[in-house]
């Protein structure tokens, strides 16, 4: 038996058993802490999927062990296309170079990944681009919920996200309600006070349409009795930068596209759309504190295009299982308030159709689809 069949067998077990912890979380999905959300004057119910088991920090460590020997009989033969489907200074795109240097800087990849923006249509070019990429071997995307979001909004794009090879999913980022330092709104009251004053006059600046930012909004419209204007941007730097120049009212930005305006004094967060509180941000409490139990997470994984050599595919999930465990992913993690393990393979799809089905409801909530 060579060294790469006996790995290969540990992970096709592990894989079995993420599968197990999978249906205890199925379970849990159906009877733990429910998040109501007001849809057409009906409750829907959203309830977390926490992937953070420690077989999960069992997989990432293995693709330690995963030698070079063990993966000879692929290696990439030029330059990775790393896909990113957000424009350029947003939480993906800062993600994706992070991880494109971490690979550089620990030599992972005998071949550079090389990042390329493809934002238009709520990352409907991205997923355009890797649904033509059938078979290539050298290119992968860094996802966010628009991987679920733009298809079911789009059917005439015939995108089948089952079909995306699963490689990791490296963190899910959390969301915060922010608001200029001047405004003179030092929490959700003081928000809700103004924003209703406004009316259709207050600015939400987010990212894409019918996107996370976006249905964040409807939430905080329909919790709230308000009517806030959404204006779509393409990436979350440009949205961080329409908050700071004060040509918005409000966003709700994940912290890494917030925090270098949020150091400098520019803008604050005052609530969370988190379980608890996030230690870097300790004064702005969590909706659920305020009454509004609204939990909101944004999934940041990697992609291979469909129909990916199987030989490639494990590849790239050593590579990537090698990033989540570096000490500068888990740094970044803990810097940017990011959670969640590392998901590979069947675990990986059994998660996205989970959330793929929890946003198709809240789509049809707000009549986008």
């Amino acid at each position: 038996m060579t060294l790469r069949t006996s790995l290969e067998d540990v992970l096709l077990l592990l894989q079995k058993l993420l599968r197990a912890e999978q249906i205890l979380d199925v379970l849990y999905f159906a009877t733990s802490v429910k998040v109501n959300f007001a849809l057409g004057g009906k409750n829907m119910i959203r309830s977390l999927i926490v992937f953070r088991a420690s077989i999960v920090g069992l997989i990432a460590a293995l693709g330690l062990c995963i030698s070079g020997a063990a993966l000879a009989d692929w290696a990439p033969k030029k330059p990775i296309d790393f896909v990113i489907m957000a424009g350029k200074g947003g939480g993906a795109d800062k993600m994706a170079r992070l991880m494109q240097s971490i690979v550089e800087k620990h030599n992972l990849s005998s071949k550079p990944l090389v990042p390329i923006n493809k934002p238009g249509g709520s990352g409907a070019e991205a997923l355009i681009h890797m649904k033509q990429k059938q078979g290539d071997n050298h290119t992968i995307m860094v996802t966010l919920n628009s991987f679920y979001t733009t298809p079911l909004r789009q059917p005439s794009l015939d995108v089948d996200i089952s079909t995306f090879t699963p490689i990791g999913r490296m963190a899910e980022d959390t969301f915060l309600l922010w608001v200029h330092v001047d405004s003179g709104i030092d929490n959700v009251d003081d928000f809700v006070a103004a924003a209703k004053a406004a009316g259709n006059g207050w600015l939400m600046a987010g990212t894409g349409k019918g996107q996370e930012d976006q249905l964040l909004t409807t939430f905080l419209n329909q919790a709230y009795g308000l009517d806030i204007k959404y204006v779509p941007f393409k990436g979350g730097g440009d949205v961080a930068k329409q908050l700071a120049g004060q040509h918005c009212n409000s966003t709700v930005n994940n912290p890494s596209e917030q925090l270098g305006f949020y150091e400098a004094g520019t803008t604050k967060a005052i609530a969370a759309f988190t379980p608890d509180r996030l230690p870097l941000f300790p004064d702005a409490p969590t909706f659920r504190e305020l009454g509004k139990d609204y939990v909101y997470f944004m999934q940041r994984s990697v992609v291979g295009a469909p129909g990916m050599s199987p030989e490639a595919e494990a590849y790239y999930r050593n590579v990537f299982a090698q990033v989540y465990a570096s000490d500068e992913w888990q740094e970044y993690m803990a810097k940017k308030s990011l959670r969640g393990g590392f998901l590979t393979g069947t675990a990986l799809k059994s998660y996205w159709a989970g959330e793929k089905a929890i946003h198709q409801t809240m789509l049809e909530g707000i009549g986008e689809i």
